[in-house]
Formats: C-alpha cells, sequence, structure tokens
C-alpha cells in the first residue's frame, strides 16, 4: 500500500512558477513509476508528466513539454513537478500518480493521491 499526499498548490499569475511535490509513505516507493494528471473544471482527467521507477525516463503531455519538469527522490520518497511559464489553461485540481509506464505515458495507476489546486490568473 502507498500513501499519496500532495503539496505546493496554489493561485498564480500567468507566466510564473509553482513546484508541486508529492509525498509518498508506505513501502517499495522506488519500484513504481510516478507522475502527475490534472482535471480542469468540467474536463475529464488528463495525463501531465511521468517518471520512471529509476528516474532515467520521463514522459510529458504536448501541452506541457518544455515547461514543466517532473523528478523524484527515492531517498525522500517525493515526486516533484516544476511548473513555468504557467498559463491560465493549466488552471486544474493536480494529482499525483504512482503505478506503471509504457508508451509514454501511464499504462496502469496503481494510486492517486487527494490532489492540490493550483489556479494560474490571467
Amino acid at each position: 500500500q502507498v500513501q499519496l499526499v500532495e503539496s505546493g498548490g496554489g493561485l498564480v499569475q500567468a507566466g510564473g512558477s509553482l513546484k508541486l511535490s508529492c509525498a509518498a509513505s508506505g513501502r517499495a516507493f522506488s519500484s513504481y513509476a510516478m507522475g502527475w494528471f490534472r482535471q480542469a473544471p468540467g474536463k475529464e482527467r488528463e495525463f501531465v508528466a511521468a517518471i520512471s521507477w529509476s528516474g532515467s525516463n520521463t514522459y510529458y503531455a504536448a501541452s506541457v513539454k518544455g515547461r514543466f519538469t517532473v523528478s523524484r527522490d527515492n531517498f525522500k520518497n517525493t515526486v516533484y513537478l516544476q511548473m513555468n511559464s504557467l498559463k491560465f489553461e493549466d488552471t486544474a485540481i493536480y494529482y499525483c500518480a504512482a503505478g506503471r509506464v509504457a508508451d509514454g505515458g501511464f499504462s496502469v495507476v496503481d494510486y492517486w493521491g487527494q490532489g492540490t489546486q493550483v489556479t494560474v490568473s490571467s
């Protein structure tokens, strides 16, 4: 069992930056690929970024590539999402996820966090 707790969300102006963190508790954190999804009001949850268990491979949605960076620290059981050049359309609840990756994204999500709100003002 893995528990995921996100932090770092908030309100930021367009063009600004935020860094999300996701702290994991439980065993075998380093055996999971980790990453982020988001869900905007009235829309389906969508993939944002993922990182392999070793940290050697990263994957991004086209809409965030070049602006967002996913990273992890297996000693701290934490995954991060650095978000730069934020746009109004990045406004959403961001969810941390743990699972397996394939074909450039998550193939299976085994655990979800509770989400953290990111609001970008235009």
